[in-house]
């Protein structure tokens, strides 16, 4: 993993495959600089926290990751994002099919004001990846599952998804982002509005999907970086200021930042 300071993390015999890279990433807000020079490496199957007081950069760079900050007026971006090795910012780039691929799961659960089923059906049908009922009803169902969901709302897939509680909502959110097969599943403090029960819920999840999607996570719980996350890098200031494995990162820190922000002296 690409880092600014230090020598790659982890020592592992095997390299773990980079799904998603960022290389000399800036943005700009009108005239406020946000990013500088972010340099990253997020491995396949693997889970990458992003920590960091508030106000560092750590949304602005996860919504890069499958261009959100497209829909904000007066963002500047230069540098390069790649998903495999295709610059994702490529003019040739189809930003809706980019979506399909990096999925994003928000702070606050948002689901449709929808069914629970069209909650998941929405995206696929939208796609032409499930066109009959009987396809649709398996992509429902295997969505459901994945998210650890079906159990608690086989029977009432009729029932609006506003009516669950804020962990199914959150579970419901994350299953409709799977719907499409994506690569990469992007989660912006995805536990942050739930209670404790909930939370560990939404993390046992986490563990349960990295075995077959790259997930990126921003969080300001440091005990839940260390829980869920195999890499986690830290930010400050619009910059990264030391990446690693988090084990390495949370119990022997490169930086002298770093190891002020894990011990609370700030942030």
């Amino acid at each position: 993993m690409a880092q600014t300071t230090g020598t790659a993390p982890g020592e592992q015999s095997a390299t773990p495959h980079v799904k998603v890279s960022a290389r000399d990433l800036n943005l700009w807000y009108g005239d406020t600089q946000a990013l500088h020079d972010i340099n990253l490496d997020m491995y396949s199957r693997q889970v990458t926290a992003l920590i960091g007081p508030s106000g560092c950069g750590k949304s602005t760079f996860l919504r890069c990751l499958n261009r959100m900050n497209d829909l904000i007026p007066r963002v500047h971006i230069s540098g390069r994002v790649a998903l495999e090795d295709e610059d994702i910012y490529d003019p040739s780039v189809d930003v809706v099919q980019l979506r399909t691929y990096v999925g994003m799961v928000f702070q606050k659960p948002n689901p449709f004001p929808k069914s629970i089923y069209e909650n998941i059906a929405y995206a696929p049908r939208l796609h032409g990846t499930g066109t009959s009922r009987s396809e649709l009803d398996d992509l429902v169902e295997s969505a459901l599952k994945r998210a650890g969901l079906w159990n608690e709302v086989a029977d009432r897939l009729d029932t609006p998804g506003t009516e669950l509680s804020g962990g199914q909502q959150q579970r419901l959110c994350i299953a409709r982002a799977i719907a499409v097969n994506p690569e990469v599943i992007l989660m912006d403090e995805p536990a942050s509005a739930l209670d404790p029960l909930a939370t560990a819920t939404v993390e046992e999840l986490i563990h349960e999907l990295k075995d077959n999607y790259t997930i990126v996570i921003v969080t300001h719980n440091l005990q839940q970086a260390a829980r869920v996350a195999g890499y986690t890098a830290f930010f400050h200031m619009g910059q990264i200021i030391e990446v690693n494995d988090t084990d390495t990162l949370f119990t022997n820190p490169a930086e002298q930042r770093t190891e002020d922000y894990i011990t609370g002296r700030f942030g």
